[in-house]
């Protein structure tokens, strides 16, 4: 071991020849510019573009990254200039320090003086540098540090109690680092403590392409719900019944606003309430009797044009057949007498001045043959038009005001009916805490409902789970759904989603909710959202607006880690948040076999291999050859 003289001459690479803020300039000795050299057994990178260097002041050790580096001198011969390659002059920025503990500090605390040396920095000082773990805390790692090949540990206590940024381009390995950072959280809670974890930590995951959904991939202890808005048969999400008539989650289905058409759904929930009562009595009776008193309402109004759009209303609500199955006309023994402005029977009475006649009409019996249905969205949908119609009668509601959030609900009910299982007690968790939602062969419409209903019902049962559980949200692709730009949609429920997601990123880190997103466009999703994470893995990005995004959310990045963003290898990451005391340039593990995410990139050469040849053996056994025979005629 060469004794403490020795160490530092070898260590030694220059001094500190100027200091402008936190910028400082040190001047390379001759004899330093080798690109490695061997000490104490170790093999030492020179210092670089990247690296770090320490300089000495006193007690205190100052910690610097390097950003750049010229050449200070030049050399006149005559007319030409030459530049001495020995003469380096570093460009550092001041990153931290070593107290007198030995514990490495982010930020600025002194400046370095003119004069003071500069040396390399060693193993046991890089992992001071790196040092995220205090001790007592659970640790996790799932990559190394770019240039040193360091391997990283990251405290579970600062990261995953927060919110979490993962952002880069199609192919940059984001999807390999959302799984990695997951797989290696969730395995350090099991060993920890198995069944703490099962009871206190949720996951829920929408996974908007299925890249997630293999049995291996970040855990084999979760249940994955494989939903289609295609096939009948598919997985279904259970909610219970009660859940299903919360006024919040049909406002949702039914895209319903929030001063005209809520409290109209309002109305309609509380006669639905009211009618089916504990589901035990006769239900179907009671729904006809407010039936009936509302036809005779309806036969003996003087408005002909109300009356018409009652009776399509009607038309929805009642079958389209008879007892005999013939097709069920409501007004086929009815007319409108224009004279006296009232209904009359064909060839009979008027139906205002005699209303002991409304009875003998088909309408009126044909109330007889309608059933409520098995199905709770169907059953609403006809409490919501029994109660559209009591409305019109007492000129509560306007028509082009409520009908459109009836027909959006009609319009999404077998897409509803495909998604949801309404049973007693319906529980999305099960025995599992860990939930995948496969959103992949969902249409467009549901994947941006389906996410917004399902996170707003966990996030609301969270809030009164208990101190100690935790429910971590994990949103892949998350431009599908927090998008600011979306013009698919109207702005009042575009405004509504992103207010949604929004209350959970802010308010939710109280009651344990904690939010990870990944999105290929982080300019597309909302500012609220992307500027409220606390910790950002950020790959490759080259868009102007989308470096643009990262610049103003990413406070404490600094500019060389800023500028390598659009050049970054796949796997690679920029990582800084509070988790970290600086920015770090991370190589994220590669997971391999089935833990990997199905996000792979299509390999050509895969797809379309070259053709096996088949060796001809014209007519002769493989493995033997016909000689030519020789010309005896040109031999002699």
């Amino acid at each position: 071991m060469p004794d403490n003289h020795a160490t530092q001459a070898v260590l030694r690479i220059g001094q500190v020849t100027e200091v402008s803020g936190r910028r400082v300039f040190v001047r390379v000795d001759r004899n330093k510019n080798v690109s490695d050299f061997f000490f104490d057994g170790q093999l030492l990178r020179n210092t670089s573009v990247n690296g770090y260097i320490e300089i000495r002041k006193g007690f205190l050790t100052l910690i610097g990254k390097v950003e750049g580096e010229k050449v200070d001198e030049e050399l006149r011969v005559g007319t030409r200039v030459d530049y001495d390659a020995n003469r380096r002059v570093l460009t550092v920025a001041l990153v931290g320090f070593v107290g007198r503990d030995g514990k490495f500090f982010g930020g600025t605390r002194e400046l370095p003086l003119i004069g003071n040396e500069a040396s390399l920095v060693t193993s046991s000082r890089i992992h001071q540098i790196h040092q995220l773990i205090s001790e007592g805390d659970i640790s996790v790692s799932f990559a190394k540090t770019d240039y040193e090949d360091y391997p990283m540990n990251f405290p579970v206590d600062g990261l995953f109690n927060s919110h979490i940024a993962i952002f880069g381009n199609t192919g940059s390995g984001k999807s390999n680092t959302l799984a990695a950072i997951l797989g290696s959280f969730t395995a350090a809670l099991q060993g920890r403590n198995k069944e703490a974890y099962l009871e206190n930590c949720r996951f829920l995951l929408f996974d908007f392409n299925g890249e997630y959904i293999h049995q291996e991939c970040i855990t084999s202890d979760k249940k994955v719900f494989n939903l289609s808005t295609r096939d009948a048969t598919s997985d279904k999400i259970p909610i219970p019944r009660e859940t299903l008539l919360d006024l919040e989650l049909v406002a949702i289905l039914s895209d319903a606003t929030e001063k005209t058409q809520k409290p109209f759904l309002r109305r309609a929930i509380s006669l639905f309430s009211h009618v089916w009562g504990d589901g035990q009595g006769d239900y179907n009776e009671h729904f006809r009797n407010i039936l009936r008193q509302r036809i005779t309402s309806i036969l003996q109004m003087s408005d002909k044009v109300r009356v018409d759009l009652l009776f399509d209303y009607l038309r929805e609500l009642l079958p389209e057949t008879a007892e005999d199955g013939s097709p069920a006309e409501l007004a086929a023994d009815i007319e409108w007498h224009n004279l006296s402005q009232e209904y009359k029977i064909k060839g009979g009475a008027f139906l205002k001045s005699s209303p002991e006649r409304i009875p003998e009409t088909f309408v009126y019996e044909h109330v007889q043959t309608f059933q409520l249905s098995d199905n709770l969205l169907t059953n609403l949908i006809s409490f919501m038009y029994l109660q559209l119609i009591g409305d019109v009668l007492s000129n509560r509601a306007q028509n082009e005001h409520i009908a459109p959030v009836i027909n959006k609900l009609k319009s999404k009910r077998p897409d509803i009916e495909k998604l949801f299982n309404a049973v007693e007690g319906g529980d999305l968790w099960g025995e599992s805490n860990f939930v995948v939602i496969n959103l992949h062969d969902v249409n467009i419409e549901m994947k941006k409902t389906l996410p917004l209903l399902i996170a707003k019902r966990e996030y609301q049962n969270q809030k009164y789970r208990g101190a100690n559980a935790s429910l971590s949200i994990i949103i892949d692709e998350a431009h599908n759904i927090l998008s600011s730009q979306s013009s698919r949609e109207a702005e009042s429920w575009k405004d509504y989603r992103l207010e949604t997601f929004e209350e959970i990123i802010k308010e939710g880190r109280k009651f344990g909710v904690f939010v990870t997103i990944a999105s290929q466009r982080p300019n597309d999703i909302s500012a609220t959202i992307t500027s409220q994470a606390h910790n950002y893995f950020i790959h490759r990005l080259v868009n102007q607006k989308d470096l643009a995004t990262i610049a103003n959310a990413v406070s404490y990045i600094d500019q060389l880690s800023e500028a390598s963003i659009p050049s970054l290898p796949t796997g690679t990451c920029i990582f800084s948040g509070t988790a970290g005391q600086m920015p770090l340039k991370l190589v994220i593990d590669k997971l391999e076999g089935n833990t990997r995410p199905q996000s792979g990139t299509l390999e050509f050469s895969k797809s379309v291999p070259l053709p096996v040849l088949k060796r001809r053996s014209f007519g002769f056994p493989f493995g033997k050859s016909r000689r030519p025979q020789r010309d005896d005629k040109r031999s002699s």
